[in-house]
């Protein structure tokens, strides 16, 4: 079916969701085909081989481990933390995997082959997984590609997914694939963004499914932020960075709190701590997401904490927000991420948001243009104001690479997601102030970032090859 705000907004555990949630799905989809063929009982022996950037950074984006869990039967979507620890413990302590959650093998992350100097023609993140019997005949193998924010394709089937994409998007009341056609359509009916995106998602869920699912989505976000807020220590991986959040949250809490001295547990927040409350907020959801937590991937998890940094602004520091109501608050908060979400469709129909295909400008580029949008949506811009805000927001975040430290999604990742956060409110804040015309339009600004990720080094495109991966010396 065509890209939702459902498949762009999912709930999974971090680091990453290119190298962690991917292949956790992709093998989980591979161990219910075992299961469905009737196969399970026959494998003796499993091989799974990991190519270009998941076996470059596999090992610091945990890609190896979610894949064990996935094909023990878990998803990314169900499974919870404690269940991870508790699987992982297992399989390191027995050295044995659950295939599909039923046959014994003996199998763990150092039985995995990786290529990291071999990419498949499809994508960087390649996989393939290949279960034989006791006499070495291959019993069933698969391909599979994680090409960003969760999603995943099977080698062989690219063309039939696309057709199938294609054929879904013309059954759409409102299809778009371009800025151009979504601002078209605004023109036609009268709709903001926020509600075309809407009248889309209407097409397979009701009106009140869409808002409670979007509700529940912003609740896993909060949800992330106060577990990282009640954890201290360093984040896992070698590097020693140490967590910020809990601190920063007991200093804000003092030096923002209202003449009545009660702000932190308010609605509503002394605008001169705006940034420092954004900042905070970005950093909480990453710091989660680099110790594996639960998080929303918005659209992906190395940037995940951008876009509820900045509705967080929207519905603490926005104009017109210090005496609205619980169902006020929940209509922005369901209004912001249909914008977003609509912003989020154009950057997967027409470039990528896969840091190992076109660099980080993918990944926080693309969550800072949809947080603008979504923001300047909610201030109560145009469509075209709303468009202009996600094409400052990217515009500013062109050639930006992806060099994590480590290959871990800590350092610069963590930081980068509160700059862009900040970027994101600027951004909006700037196309208000316009009137929604400007010289280059969103469609070219996705265009060129799809183009500079084609001209990028692979050097800087996750593959811990370049940059501030081997400028700077790990500890």
């Amino acid at each position: 079916m065509a890209v939702g705000v459902f498949d762009l907004f999912s709930i999974g555990i971090g680091p990453s969701s290119s190298h962690t949630v991917g292949p956790m799905r992709a093998a989980a989809v591979f161990a219910e085909e075992l299961k469905g063929l009737g196969k399970l009982a026959d494998v003796a022996s499993l091989r799974v081989d990991l190519y270009g950037s998941l076996a470059a950074t596999g090992h610091g984006h945990g890609t190896m481990t979610a894949i064990l869990l996935g094909l023990e039967g878990f998803h990314p979507e169900l499974i919870l933390p404690d269940e991870v620890e508790e699987r992982l413990a297992a399989i390191a302590d027995t050295g044995t995997l659950q295939l599909a959650g039923a046959v014994a093998l003996p199998y763990g992350v150092k039985d995995m082959v990786l290529r990291p100097l071999t990419v498949l023609p499809r994508h960087t993140n390649g996989m393939t997984f290949t279960v034989s019997d006791a006499d070495g005949n291959v019993l069933h193998t698969a391909t599979f590609f994680s090409v960003g924010g969760g999603f995943i394709v099977r080698e062989g089937e690219e063309d039939a997914a696309q057709q199938e994409l294609e054929e879904s998007k013309k059954e759409l009341p409102l299809p778009f694939r371009t800025a151009a056609e979504l601002l078209e359509h605004c023109r036609e009916t009268g709709l903001g963004i926020s509600d075309v995106m809407r009248v889309n998602e209407e097409d397979s869920r009701t009106p009140e499914e869409i808002r409670a699912g979007l509700l529940h989505i912003w609740s896993v976000m909060e949800d992330c932020v106060q577990t990282s807020l009640k954890r201290e220590g360093v984040l896992p991986g070698g590097l020693k960075v140490r967590r910020r959040a809990p601190d920063w949250y007991d200093r804000l809490k003092k030096e923002s709190s209202r003449p009545d001295g009660e702000g932190q547990d308010q609605d509503f927040y002394d605008q001169k701590y705006w940034q420092e409350w954004v900042n905070l907020i970005a950093l909480a959801v990453n710091e989660e997401n680099a110790s594996g937590g639960r998080v929303v991937t918005a659209p992906t998890n190395g940037a995940a904490g951008i876009i509820p940094a900045v509705l967080f602004y929207a519905l603490h520091f926005a104009p017109g927000m210090e005496n609205a109501s619980q169902e006020d608050r929940d209509d922005v908060v369901v209004k912001f991420l249909l914008a977003a979400g609509a912003v989020g469709v154009l950057y997967k129909e027409q470039a990528s948001i896969s840091g190992a295909e076109v660099g980080c400008q993918g990944e926080v580029g693309s969550a800072s243009s949809m947080a603008a949008a979504g923001l300047a949506e909610v201030m109560g811009g145009t469509p075209a104001q709303v468009e202009n805000a996600a094409e400052i927001a990217m515009e500013h975040n062109l050639g930006l690479t992806c060099d994590p430290i480590g290959g871990l999604v800590q350092v610069p990742c963590i930081e980068r997601n509160a700059i862009a956060a900040a970027k994101a409110i600027n951004a909006a804040k700037m196309a208000l102030w316009g009137d929604g015309s400007h010289r280059v339009s969103l469609d070219e600004v996705i265009v060129t970032m799809r183009e500079t990720g084609k001209d990028m080094s692979s050097k800087y495109k996750e593959t811990a090859m370049g940059g501030l991966a081997v400028n700077v010396v790990e500890c």
